[in-house]
């Protein structure tokens, strides 16, 4: 098999200034401006040891569309509309979170176990799909 990629296609992935890491995991000077996303804290998780640079819960989604979800992946494609309509109406933390994103690397913390259906995975979608 052989691959082709465009000249720049290693520098887009090196320079990616919005990561996804989980609570629990390790934190690295790497990580930037490490910002939880979730509306509760993560259970059992010291905050001196998550060393979280801002807690954005109100960015997060609203308690009944997180009851909703569930982490059911078969409820993924539903969440991810329902939750960026949400985000829609929460214009000015997004634009904090842009200013972040345009000064340096931000990542995003969540709790979730599923590292593939949680709500960071959408943010960083919009964050990354707003322009500089």
């Amino acid at each position: 098999m052989r691959v082709t990629a465009s000249p720049d296609a290693a520098s887009k992935v090196q320079t990616s200034r919005v990561r996804l890491k989980r609570a629990y995991a390790e934190p690295q000077e790497s990580d930037g401006v490490r910002v939880l996303v979730d509306r509760l804290w993560p259970r059992g998780l010291q905050k001196e040891r998550a060393k979280v640079d801002i807690w954005l819960k109100d960015i997060a989604p609203s308690a009944e569309l997180r009851r909703w979800f569930g982490h059911d992946p078969r409820r993924w494609e539903e969440f991810e509309r329902r939750y960026r309509e949400e985000l829609r109406g929460n214009a000015e933390l997004l634009n904090v979170l842009k200013v972040w994103r345009d000064l340096g690397v931000v990542t995003l913390l969540f709790a979730a176990r599923d590292e593939d259906h949680n709500n960071a995975v959408v943010l960083k979608a919009v964050l990354e799909n707003m322009g500089r």
